[in-house]
Protein backbone atom coordinates (compact mmCIF):
# COMPACT_ATOMS: atom_id res chain seq x y z
CA UNK A 1 0.00 0.00 0.00
CA UNK A 2 1.35 3.48 -0.77
CA UNK A 3 0.67 6.56 1.29
CA UNK A 4 1.69 10.15 0.66
CA UNK A 5 0.84 12.95 2.26
CA UNK A 6 -0.61 16.78 1.13
CA UNK A 7 1.66 19.38 1.49
CA UNK A 8 1.73 21.76 4.22
CA UNK A 9 4.70 23.73 6.02
CA UNK A 10 5.85 20.55 7.56
CA UNK A 11 9.95 20.39 7.10
CA UNK A 12 9.72 17.30 4.92
CA UNK A 13 9.59 20.06 1.68
CA UNK A 14 12.72 21.75 2.69
CA UNK A 15 14.37 18.42 3.26
CA UNK A 16 13.19 16.61 -0.03
CA UNK A 17 12.75 19.77 -2.29
CA UNK A 18 15.83 21.44 -3.35
CA UNK A 19 13.97 24.39 -5.01
CA UNK A 20 11.60 26.30 -7.04
CA UNK A 21 13.49 29.34 -8.89
CA UNK A 22 10.37 30.78 -10.57
CA UNK A 23 6.70 31.08 -10.34
CA UNK A 24 4.58 31.96 -13.75
CA UNK A 25 1.05 32.38 -13.97
CA UNK A 26 0.11 32.67 -17.57
CA UNK A 27 -2.90 32.79 -19.99
CA UNK A 28 -3.72 30.41 -22.78
CA UNK A 29 -1.77 32.60 -25.30
CA UNK A 30 1.20 32.67 -23.10
CA UNK A 31 0.96 36.33 -21.86
CA UNK A 32 2.29 36.40 -18.18
CA UNK A 33 0.19 37.63 -15.77
CA UNK A 34 2.09 36.92 -12.66
CA UNK A 35 6.06 36.48 -12.09
CA UNK A 36 7.05 35.41 -8.98
CA UNK A 37 10.91 35.00 -9.00
CA UNK A 38 12.95 33.79 -6.17
CA UNK A 39 15.99 32.78 -6.98
CA UNK A 40 18.54 34.44 -9.44
CA UNK A 41 19.78 31.69 -11.33
CA UNK A 42 16.75 32.62 -14.20
CA UNK A 43 15.13 35.72 -15.26
CA UNK A 44 11.50 36.30 -16.66
CA UNK A 45 12.81 35.92 -20.20
CA UNK A 46 12.54 32.28 -19.82
CA UNK A 47 8.56 32.41 -19.98
CA UNK A 48 9.24 33.21 -23.54
CA UNK A 49 10.66 29.62 -23.90
CA UNK A 50 7.75 28.20 -22.06
CA UNK A 51 5.24 30.29 -24.48
CA UNK A 52 7.53 28.67 -28.04
CA UNK A 53 7.88 25.16 -26.98
CA UNK A 54 4.61 24.25 -24.66
CA UNK A 55 1.87 26.48 -25.06
CA UNK A 56 3.42 27.38 -28.97
CA UNK A 57 3.12 23.30 -29.35
CA UNK A 58 0.67 21.28 -30.95
CA UNK A 59 2.97 17.78 -29.23
CA UNK A 60 3.61 18.51 -25.74
CA UNK A 61 1.72 15.55 -24.03
CA UNK A 62 4.03 16.12 -20.71
CA UNK A 63 3.58 18.21 -18.30
CA UNK A 64 7.23 18.35 -17.87
CA UNK A 65 9.33 20.01 -20.24
CA UNK A 66 13.18 20.92 -19.78
CA UNK A 67 14.39 23.26 -22.41
CA UNK A 68 18.40 23.51 -21.76
CA UNK A 69 19.36 23.65 -18.38
CA UNK A 70 15.89 25.05 -17.31
CA UNK A 71 13.23 22.91 -16.35
CA UNK A 72 9.52 23.74 -16.12
CA UNK A 73 6.55 21.81 -14.56
CA UNK A 74 2.97 22.82 -15.30
CA UNK A 75 -0.74 22.46 -14.60
CA UNK A 76 -3.74 24.22 -15.84
CA UNK A 77 -6.78 25.19 -14.20
CA UNK A 78 -9.38 27.53 -15.65
CA UNK A 79 -7.33 28.38 -18.59
CA UNK A 80 -4.51 29.56 -16.31
CA UNK A 81 -0.71 27.57 -16.54
CA UNK A 82 0.80 27.51 -13.61
CA UNK A 83 4.49 27.17 -13.89
CA UNK A 84 7.12 25.99 -11.62
CA UNK A 85 10.51 26.93 -12.79
CA UNK A 86 13.59 25.27 -11.65
CA UNK A 87 17.64 24.36 -12.66
CA UNK A 88 17.73 22.32 -9.87
CA UNK A 89 17.22 18.25 -10.12
CA UNK A 90 13.59 18.31 -7.84
CA UNK A 91 11.74 16.17 -7.16
CA UNK A 92 8.67 16.08 -9.51
CA UNK A 93 6.03 14.76 -7.54
CA UNK A 94 6.73 17.20 -4.36
CA UNK A 95 6.80 19.92 -7.29
CA UNK A 96 2.99 19.14 -8.66
CA UNK A 97 2.17 18.44 -4.96
CA UNK A 98 2.95 22.44 -4.61
CA UNK A 99 1.42 23.49 -7.75
CA UNK A 100 -1.82 21.98 -6.92
CA UNK A 101 -2.01 23.04 -3.35
CA UNK A 102 -1.36 27.02 -5.08
CA UNK A 103 -4.63 25.80 -7.14
CA UNK A 104 -6.53 25.10 -4.46
CA UNK A 105 -5.41 28.41 -2.24
CA UNK A 106 -6.15 30.48 -5.21
CA UNK A 107 -9.69 29.02 -5.36
CA UNK A 108 -10.43 29.41 -1.90
CA UNK A 109 -9.86 33.06 -1.93
CA UNK A 110 -11.59 33.90 -5.50
CA UNK A 111 -13.96 31.59 -5.66
CA UNK A 112 -13.00 30.61 -9.07
CA UNK A 113 -9.20 30.64 -10.89
CA UNK A 114 -9.33 32.63 -14.23
CA UNK A 115 -7.48 35.11 -15.78
CA UNK A 116 -10.03 37.91 -14.63
CA UNK A 117 -9.94 36.44 -11.18
CA UNK A 118 -5.75 36.74 -11.43
CA UNK A 119 -5.68 40.35 -12.88
CA UNK A 120 -8.50 41.69 -10.63
CA UNK A 121 -6.52 40.58 -7.45
CA UNK A 122 -2.85 40.63 -8.59
CA UNK A 123 -1.61 42.07 -5.46
CA UNK A 124 -3.21 39.45 -3.27
CA UNK A 125 -1.64 36.79 -5.74
CA UNK A 126 2.22 38.07 -4.71
CA UNK A 127 1.08 38.47 -0.73
CA UNK A 128 -0.12 34.40 -1.35
CA UNK A 129 3.06 33.43 -3.14
CA UNK A 130 5.56 35.64 -0.53
CA UNK A 131 3.56 33.60 2.42
CA UNK A 132 3.41 29.81 0.55
CA UNK A 133 7.38 29.92 -0.24
CA UNK A 134 10.31 31.63 0.60
CA UNK A 135 13.43 31.64 -1.40
CA UNK A 136 11.59 28.45 -3.35
CA UNK A 137 11.46 26.40 -0.55
CA UNK A 138 7.21 25.96 0.48
CA UNK A 139 6.23 27.68 3.91
CA UNK A 140 2.91 27.57 4.20
CA UNK A 141 0.19 25.80 2.36
CA UNK A 142 -2.42 25.80 4.89
CA UNK A 143 -5.42 27.87 3.27
CA UNK A 144 -6.93 27.54 7.01
CA UNK A 145 -3.71 28.86 8.45
CA UNK A 146 -3.05 31.63 5.64
CA UNK A 147 -6.97 33.00 5.90
CA UNK A 148 -6.07 34.18 9.56
CA UNK A 149 -3.86 36.78 8.41
CA UNK A 150 -3.80 37.38 4.56
CA UNK A 151 -7.68 38.99 3.98
CA UNK A 152 -9.55 40.90 1.42
CA UNK A 153 -11.90 42.94 0.63
CA UNK A 154 -13.24 45.32 3.72
CA UNK A 155 -12.29 42.65 5.95
CA UNK A 156 -8.17 43.53 5.11
CA UNK A 157 -8.46 46.75 7.45
CA UNK A 158 -10.75 46.20 9.65
CA UNK A 159 -9.17 42.58 10.07
CA UNK A 160 -5.53 44.75 10.23
CA UNK A 161 -6.57 46.95 12.78
CA UNK A 162 -7.68 44.78 15.08
CA UNK A 163 -4.66 42.72 14.93
CA UNK A 164 -3.71 42.32 18.51
CA UNK A 165 -0.41 41.21 19.88
CA UNK A 166 -2.00 38.47 21.56
CA UNK A 167 -3.30 37.30 18.10
CA UNK A 168 -0.65 37.68 16.28
CA UNK A 169 0.89 35.48 18.69
CA UNK A 170 -2.20 33.19 18.34
CA UNK A 171 -1.25 33.40 14.34
CA UNK A 172 2.55 31.98 14.64
CA UNK A 173 1.98 29.47 17.50
CA UNK A 174 -0.48 27.74 14.77
CA UNK A 175 1.17 28.48 11.72
CA UNK A 176 5.04 26.99 13.16
CA UNK A 177 3.62 24.91 15.27
CA UNK A 178 3.08 20.92 15.05
CA UNK A 179 -0.69 20.98 13.96
CA UNK A 180 -0.78 24.00 11.82
CA UNK A 181 -4.29 22.91 10.58
CA UNK A 182 -6.42 23.32 13.87
CA UNK A 183 -6.29 26.15 16.30
CA UNK A 184 -6.46 24.48 19.91
CA UNK A 185 -9.37 27.10 21.34
CA UNK A 186 -11.97 25.96 19.09
CA UNK A 187 -15.45 25.48 20.53
CA UNK A 188 -19.07 24.33 19.11
CA UNK A 189 -21.91 24.18 21.30
CA UNK A 190 -22.52 20.65 19.43
CA UNK A 191 -20.04 18.65 18.96
CA UNK A 192 -20.66 16.83 15.80
CA UNK A 193 -18.60 14.76 12.30
CA UNK A 194 -20.10 13.98 9.37
CA UNK A 195 -18.37 11.24 7.15
CA UNK A 196 -19.49 11.14 3.89
CA UNK A 197 -17.60 7.98 1.68
CA UNK A 198 -18.21 8.65 -1.88
CA UNK A 199 -17.35 6.41 -5.02
CA UNK A 200 -17.07 6.41 -8.43
CA UNK A 201 -17.14 2.96 -10.34
CA UNK A 202 -14.91 2.84 -13.53
CA UNK A 203 -15.90 0.02 -15.92
CA UNK A 204 -15.11 -1.43 -19.61
CA UNK A 205 -17.46 -4.25 -20.06
CA UNK A 206 -16.78 -6.21 -23.68
CA UNK A 207 -19.63 -6.95 -26.30
CA UNK A 208 -19.58 -10.55 -24.62
CA UNK A 209 -20.22 -9.48 -21.03
CA UNK A 210 -16.89 -10.02 -19.60
CA UNK A 211 -15.20 -6.93 -17.47
CA UNK A 212 -12.49 -5.66 -19.51
CA UNK A 213 -11.43 -3.35 -16.90
CA UNK A 214 -12.87 -2.56 -13.63
CA UNK A 215 -11.88 -0.14 -10.39
CA UNK A 216 -13.57 2.18 -7.64
CA UNK A 217 -11.63 5.66 -6.59
CA UNK A 218 -12.87 6.34 -3.23
CA UNK A 219 -12.96 9.32 -1.11
CA UNK A 220 -13.71 9.83 2.62
CA UNK A 221 -15.33 13.57 3.43
CA UNK A 222 -15.83 14.86 6.72
CA UNK A 223 -16.88 17.51 8.17
CA UNK A 224 -16.16 17.99 11.84
CA UNK A 225 -17.33 20.34 14.42
CA UNK A 226 -15.28 19.40 17.53
CA UNK A 227 -14.36 21.47 20.68
CA UNK A 228 -10.73 21.32 21.61
CA UNK A 229 -7.92 19.06 20.32
CA UNK A 230 -9.91 15.84 19.77
CA UNK A 231 -7.60 12.94 18.97
CA UNK A 232 -10.14 10.58 16.36
CA UNK A 233 -9.37 7.24 15.56
CA UNK A 234 -11.09 5.84 12.46
CA UNK A 235 -11.46 2.72 11.50
CA UNK A 236 -12.60 0.42 8.21
CA UNK A 237 -12.94 -2.98 6.77
CA UNK A 238 -9.56 -2.97 5.43
CA UNK A 239 -8.94 -6.59 4.74
CA UNK A 240 -5.08 -6.76 6.13
CA UNK A 241 -6.13 -5.35 9.71
CA UNK A 242 -8.77 -7.74 9.93
CA UNK A 243 -7.00 -10.57 9.08
CA UNK A 244 -4.25 -9.18 11.29
CA UNK A 245 -6.45 -8.89 14.12
CA UNK A 246 -7.76 -12.27 13.60
CA UNK A 247 -4.71 -13.68 13.87
CA UNK A 248 -3.52 -11.54 17.48
CA UNK A 249 -6.98 -12.46 18.64
CA UNK A 250 -8.09 -9.33 19.40
CA UNK A 251 -11.41 -9.85 16.99
CA UNK A 252 -14.67 -9.98 18.00
CA UNK A 253 -17.56 -12.60 16.85
CA UNK A 254 -19.18 -10.21 15.05
CA UNK A 255 -15.64 -9.28 13.40
CA UNK A 256 -14.59 -12.89 12.71
CA UNK A 257 -18.05 -13.04 10.78
CA UNK A 258 -17.03 -9.81 8.94
CA UNK A 259 -13.39 -10.92 7.84
CA UNK A 260 -14.50 -12.23 4.52
CA UNK A 261 -16.12 -8.85 3.94
CA UNK A 262 -12.77 -6.82 3.98
CA UNK A 263 -11.52 -4.98 1.02
CA UNK A 264 -8.32 -5.16 -0.46
CA UNK A 265 -7.05 -1.35 -0.86
CA UNK A 266 -4.54 -1.01 -3.73
CA UNK A 267 -3.63 2.30 -2.82
CA UNK A 268 -4.51 5.22 -0.40
CA UNK A 269 -3.66 9.03 0.14
CA UNK A 270 -4.22 10.16 3.55
CA UNK A 271 -4.73 14.05 4.67
CA UNK A 272 -1.48 15.75 6.11
CA UNK A 273 -3.37 15.82 9.42
CA UNK A 274 -3.24 12.02 9.54
CA UNK A 275 -0.40 10.49 11.34
CA UNK A 276 1.40 7.83 8.69
CA UNK A 277 3.40 6.11 11.38
CA UNK A 278 0.45 4.60 13.34
CA UNK A 279 -1.26 3.49 9.79
CA UNK A 280 2.33 1.62 8.95
CA UNK A 281 2.59 0.17 11.93
CA UNK A 282 -0.71 -0.95 12.83
CA UNK A 283 -2.73 -0.14 9.86
CA UNK A 284 -4.74 2.20 12.80
CA UNK A 285 -5.77 6.45 11.01
CA UNK A 286 -5.22 8.32 13.69
CA UNK A 287 -5.73 11.91 13.25
CA UNK A 288 -6.51 15.43 14.88
CA UNK A 289 -8.91 16.74 12.53
CA UNK A 290 -9.20 20.13 11.16
CA UNK A 291 -12.49 22.36 11.58
CA UNK A 292 -15.23 21.93 8.96
CA UNK A 293 -14.36 20.26 6.32
CA UNK A 294 -11.63 18.21 4.29
CA UNK A 295 -10.81 15.13 2.77
CA UNK A 296 -9.58 12.34 5.11
CA UNK A 297 -8.49 10.08 2.56
CA UNK A 298 -8.45 8.49 -0.82
CA UNK A 299 -8.35 4.95 -2.41
CA UNK A 300 -8.58 2.95 -5.22
CA UNK A 301 -9.46 -0.57 -5.24
CA UNK A 302 -9.53 -3.19 -8.00
CA UNK A 303 -10.78 -6.59 -6.55
CA UNK A 304 -14.26 -7.70 -6.28
CA UNK A 305 -16.05 -4.76 -7.45
CA UNK A 306 -19.75 -4.75 -6.73
CA UNK A 307 -21.01 -3.61 -10.03
CA UNK A 308 -24.35 -1.96 -9.29
CA UNK A 309 -25.79 -2.00 -13.07
CA UNK A 310 -25.61 -4.59 -15.52
CA UNK A 311 -26.22 -3.52 -19.54
CA UNK A 312 -27.34 -6.11 -21.11
CA UNK A 313 -27.88 -4.70 -25.10
CA UNK A 314 -28.49 -6.32 -28.39
CA UNK A 315 -28.15 -4.12 -31.61
CA UNK A 316 -29.07 -5.60 -35.16
CA UNK A 317 -27.68 -3.88 -37.78
CA UNK A 318 -30.23 -4.52 -40.91
CA UNK A 319 -29.59 -3.61 -44.56
CA UNK A 320 -28.26 -0.12 -44.68
CA UNK A 321 -31.21 2.12 -43.48
CA UNK A 322 -32.51 0.84 -40.37
CA UNK A 323 -31.07 -0.57 -36.74
CA UNK A 324 -32.96 -2.27 -34.11
CA UNK A 325 -31.53 -2.08 -30.64
CA UNK A 326 -32.83 -3.31 -27.01
CA UNK A 327 -31.25 -2.23 -24.04
CA UNK A 328 -32.25 -4.09 -20.62
CA UNK A 329 -30.49 -2.10 -17.83
CA UNK A 330 -30.91 -4.61 -14.30
CA UNK A 331 -29.18 -2.88 -10.79
CA UNK A 332 -27.51 -5.55 -9.05
CA UNK A 333 -27.98 -3.66 -5.27
CA UNK A 334 -30.97 -4.35 -2.77
CA UNK A 335 -33.89 -3.58 -3.12
CA UNK A 336 -33.97 -1.50 0.04
CA UNK A 337 -31.61 0.96 -2.02
CA UNK A 338 -32.59 3.31 -4.70
CA UNK A 339 -30.11 4.85 -7.69
CA UNK A 340 -31.07 7.95 -8.51
CA UNK A 341 -30.36 10.46 -11.60
CA UNK A 342 -29.68 7.34 -14.20
CA UNK A 343 -28.90 8.43 -17.47
CA UNK A 344 -27.78 5.81 -20.93
CA UNK A 345 -26.49 7.09 -23.78
CA UNK A 346 -27.24 4.84 -26.82
CA UNK A 347 -24.90 5.10 -29.55
CA UNK A 348 -26.01 5.67 -33.04
CA UNK A 349 -24.92 6.32 -36.21
CA UNK A 350 -24.38 10.22 -37.56
CA UNK A 351 -27.05 9.93 -40.32
CA UNK A 352 -29.68 8.73 -37.98
CA UNK A 353 -32.94 10.80 -39.12
CA UNK A 354 -35.68 8.92 -36.83
CA UNK A 355 -35.30 6.85 -33.64
CA UNK A 356 -38.73 5.51 -32.80
CA UNK A 357 -38.87 4.76 -29.18
CA UNK A 358 -40.99 2.27 -26.30
CA UNK A 359 -40.10 3.37 -22.74
CA UNK A 360 -40.97 1.37 -19.86
CA UNK A 361 -39.35 3.47 -17.24
CA UNK A 362 -38.48 7.32 -17.69
CA UNK A 363 -38.04 9.15 -20.51
CA UNK A 364 -35.95 8.86 -24.09
CA UNK A 365 -35.13 10.65 -26.99
CA UNK A 366 -32.80 10.92 -29.68
CA UNK A 367 -30.16 13.70 -29.09
CA UNK A 368 -28.34 14.45 -32.37
CA UNK A 369 -25.59 16.71 -30.84
CA UNK A 370 -24.83 13.32 -29.00
CA UNK A 371 -25.48 10.90 -31.68
CA UNK A 372 -27.12 8.85 -29.11
CA UNK A 373 -30.91 7.97 -27.49
CA UNK A 374 -30.71 9.22 -24.43
CA UNK A 375 -32.58 7.52 -21.81
CA UNK A 376 -33.19 9.12 -18.05
CA UNK A 377 -34.80 7.79 -15.53
CA UNK A 378 -35.13 9.49 -12.02
CA UNK A 379 -35.29 6.97 -9.86
CA UNK A 380 -34.24 3.22 -10.53
CA UNK A 381 -35.27 0.75 -7.50
CA UNK A 382 -32.96 -2.30 -6.63
CA UNK A 383 -32.89 -5.53 -8.13
CA UNK A 384 -34.99 -4.38 -10.75
CA UNK A 385 -34.61 -4.48 -14.93
CA UNK A 386 -36.05 -2.00 -17.38
CA UNK A 387 -35.80 -2.60 -21.07
CA UNK A 388 -35.83 0.40 -24.15
CA UNK A 389 -36.35 -1.27 -27.22
CA UNK A 390 -35.79 0.83 -30.79
CA UNK A 391 -35.83 1.32 -34.01
CA UNK A 392 -33.95 3.70 -35.76
CA UNK A 393 -34.05 4.40 -39.46
CA UNK A 394 -31.27 5.94 -41.38
CA UNK A 395 -30.68 8.43 -43.84
CA UNK A 396 -29.01 7.50 -47.53
CA UNK A 397 -25.31 8.85 -47.88
CA UNK A 398 -23.81 9.97 -51.06
CA UNK A 399 -20.08 8.50 -49.91
CA UNK A 400 -19.07 6.28 -52.02
CA UNK A 401 -16.85 5.32 -49.49
CA UNK A 402 -18.74 2.44 -47.63
CA UNK A 403 -17.74 3.02 -44.00
CA UNK A 404 -19.15 0.86 -41.25
CA UNK A 405 -20.25 2.03 -38.44
CA UNK A 406 -17.97 2.00 -35.43
CA UNK A 407 -20.07 0.94 -32.96
CA UNK A 408 -18.88 3.25 -29.76
CA UNK A 409 -19.84 1.51 -26.29
CA UNK A 410 -23.17 2.30 -24.32
CA UNK A 411 -22.54 4.79 -21.38
CA UNK A 412 -23.86 5.60 -18.31
CA UNK A 413 -24.18 7.84 -15.51
CA UNK A 414 -25.86 7.03 -12.30
CA UNK A 415 -25.94 7.85 -8.49
CA UNK A 416 -26.69 4.85 -5.82
CA UNK A 417 -26.84 6.53 -2.10
CA UNK A 418 -26.10 3.92 0.88
CA UNK A 419 -24.19 1.54 -1.66
CA UNK A 420 -20.76 0.90 -2.55
CA UNK A 421 -18.98 -0.78 -4.90
CA UNK A 422 -15.94 -1.27 -3.25
CA UNK A 423 -17.54 -2.80 -0.32
CA UNK A 424 -16.08 -0.26 1.82
CA UNK A 425 -17.47 0.04 5.04
CA UNK A 426 -17.00 2.26 8.02
CA UNK A 427 -16.42 0.14 11.28
CA UNK A 428 -15.81 2.84 14.29
CA UNK A 429 -14.71 6.43 14.40
CA UNK A 430 -13.61 7.18 18.16
CA UNK A 431 -13.16 11.04 19.20
CA UNK A 432 -10.96 11.33 22.24
CA UNK A 433 -10.65 14.75 23.78
CA UNK A 434 -10.17 15.89 27.34
CA UNK A 435 -13.20 17.43 27.97
CA UNK A 436 -14.72 13.83 27.30
CA UNK A 437 -17.51 15.26 25.26
CA UNK A 438 -20.44 13.15 23.65
CA UNK A 439 -20.21 13.24 20.09
CA UNK A 440 -22.74 12.75 17.55
CA UNK A 441 -21.90 10.75 14.32
CA UNK A 442 -23.17 10.36 10.84
CA UNK A 443 -22.17 8.59 8.21
CA UNK A 444 -23.43 8.62 4.40
CA UNK A 445 -22.58 6.69 1.85
CA UNK A 446 -22.66 7.15 -2.49
CA UNK A 447 -21.52 5.06 -5.09
CA UNK A 448 -21.67 7.17 -8.91
CA UNK A 449 -20.49 6.50 -12.05
CA UNK A 450 -16.79 7.30 -13.55
CA UNK A 451 -16.33 5.74 -17.00
CA UNK A 452 -18.98 3.40 -17.08
CA UNK A 453 -19.06 1.52 -20.36
CA UNK A 454 -20.43 -1.46 -22.19
CA UNK A 455 -19.07 -2.27 -25.98
CA UNK A 456 -22.15 -3.57 -28.22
Amino acid sequence: TRTTTTASNAPLFSLLLKMISAVFLMNHKGEVLISRIYRDDISRGVANAFRLEVIGSKDIRSPVKSIGSTSFMWIKQGGIYIVAVTRANVDVSLVFEVLYRISEIFTSYFETLDEDAVRNNFVLVYELLDEIMDFGYPQNCSTEVLKMYITQGKDKFRERGAMTKEKMSKITVVATGAIPWRSPDIKHRKNEIYIDVVESVNLLMSAEGNVLRADVSGQVMMKAFLSGMPECKFGMNDKLLMDKEARVGTATAATTRRRSQGIEIDDCTFHQCVKLGKFDTERSISFTPPDGEFELMRYRTTENINLPFKILPIIKEIGRSRIECSVTIKSTFSSKVFGGSVVVYIPCPKNTAVAHIVTAAGRAKYMPEHDAIVWKIKRFPGDTEYTLPAEVELMATVSTEKKAWSRPPISMEFQVPMFTASGFHVRFLKVIEKSNYTTTKWVRYLTKAGTYQNRI
